[in-house]
């Protein structure tokens, strides 16, 4: 019997198992290794770090969900991976040999690289996690009951900048609900080269969408923002000009700050030649499968993709939902195609569809594909999509308990907006 392992528990990673349980049924031995017992809905994590939701709220144990499916299931997490003897070895001693491994970890946080940064030992918090937005949440409440500066955004390097719009927004949209917006001064600090470039060149207009809204809420902004050190309650800032030379320098006094930082590869495939890059993202083909290891795959945020453009600040390419399904589905067919005697020839679509709740209102935008140029480049806003992405996550976790982790309500978004043809 094949047996095939998916690393990571994640959105890439369960869409993974679903969909190789679905299309093999009692013809493979699934496995699904991951550092977490539990589920969590990562697009959720803004409203946890402010108290709109909370931890129950968003994350599901897996062990019965998959028990149900009859997929295996280890929550001691990967140690190492041995692609030459086709094994992963977990940090509780024990090991798993595969045919076919599917990586679709998430990255790790690299808060180490700017002194000060991050909720561990650091003086900034993070929404890239459950256990960090609560503990987010936690210094929030703290910050409402004696207000003053705030400081969010991204640091350089950073490859996902959407939850740091939002939680910007979010926060915002909580303090004058709260009746404080007067006594809090916002500045919003990323290492995009401007307002809206998401890593991605901006998508239509979101430049002067999200500008726009930043101006409407009195929230100054930094671009080209390199993050230097962080104090408690001080970041030193250069913001560099389009060349990378040094600019200004500015010095930013904060009682709460939230800070995404950079994304790199995690420590159990890192300096793997031929399966990593030196950031120790996984290098994979037009099939989403590895050069060097043809029976590995890998999804979602861990893999390699080189940025869009050249910044004077480094910044990454984000991996959405909408993109990491297709990635998903295309990695299934591909180990299908294998295990049936052919090569593999479906490719992702890499199309992407990012929901971003401000608070009160949202964006959206559709990029189709993720990178330029593009058949579709479109972008808008309003209350409607602060509805939406409710409404998503209410349904994936739906469907996600119920056994899928299909893409049906992105694609009827998209079929709303006239931007999706759904085949019946």
């Amino acid at each position: 019997m094949t047996s095939i392992v998916v690393l990571g528990g994640g959105i890439g990673g369960i869409s993974a198992a679903y969909e190789l349980q679905a299309e093999f049924g009692t013809q493979a031995e699934i496995t699904v290794i991951s550092n977490n017992s539990y589920f969590q809905f990562t697009p959720s994590n803004p409203w946890v770090g402010v108290n709109l939701r909370q931890r129950q709220d968003i994350v599901v144990e897996l062990a019965p969900l998959l028990a149900r499916k009859q997929i295996r299931f280890h929550d001691a997490g990967a140690q190492r991976v041995l692609p030459e003897q086709n094994r992963v070895e977990l940090t509780d001693g024990q090991h798993v040999d595969y045919d076919y491994l599917v990586i679709s970890t998430g990255p790790e946080l690299a808060f180490d690289e700017v002194d000060g940064l991050g909720p561990h030992g650091g003086f900034t918090q993070s929404v890239c996690t459950v256990d960090h937005a609560e503990q987010a949440a936690e210094a929030w409440e703290e910050f409402c009951a004696d207000p003053g500066p705030l400081v969010v955004g991204a640091v350089q390097m950073a490859s996902c900048f959407g939850p740091a719009y939002e939680h910007a927004m979010i926060m915002d949209h909580e303090l004058r609900k709260r009746k404080i917006r007067d006594r809090v001064p916002m500045t919003f600090v990323t290492s995009e080269p401007y307002i809206g470039h998401l890593g991605l060149g901006g998508v239509g207009d979101t430049k002067t969408h999200i500008e726009s809204v930043l101006r409407q809420r009195h929230i100054k902004w930094v671009t080209n923002a390199r993050v230097d050190t962080v104090e408690d309650g001080l970041m030193h800032v250069t913001e560099v000009d389009e060349d990378g030379a040094d600019k200004r320098q500015h010095d930013l006094p904060f009682k709460y700050s939230m800070m995404l930082p950079a994304f790199r590869g995690i420590p159990a495939v890192c300096g793997i030649d031929g399966l990593v890059n030196p950031r120790g993202f996984i290098v994979v083909d037009e099939h989403q499968r590895n050069p060097k290891f043809p029976n590995i795959f890998s999804v979602g945020v861990c893999i390699a993709i080189p940025p869009y453009e050249p910044t004077p600040i480094p910044v990454g390419v984000p991996k959405t939902g909408f993109m990491i399904e297709s990635m998903v589905t295309a990695s299934v067919k591909n180990i299908k195609a294998l295990v049936d005697g052919r090569e593999p020839a479906d490719k992702a679509t890499w199309n992407a569809l990012c929901l971003a709740d401000f608070g009160d209102t949202g964006i959206a935008f559709v990029a189709m594909p993720q990178i330029p140029p593009r058949n579709v480049n479109w972008s808008s806003d309003g209350r409607w999509v602060h509805m939406a992405k409710i409404a998503f996550e209410k349904y994936f976790l739906r469907k996600l308990k119920q056994g899928s982790t299909d893409s049906v309500f992105e694609r009827q978004v998209l079929k709303l907006m006239g931007l999706y043809k759904i085949k019946d």
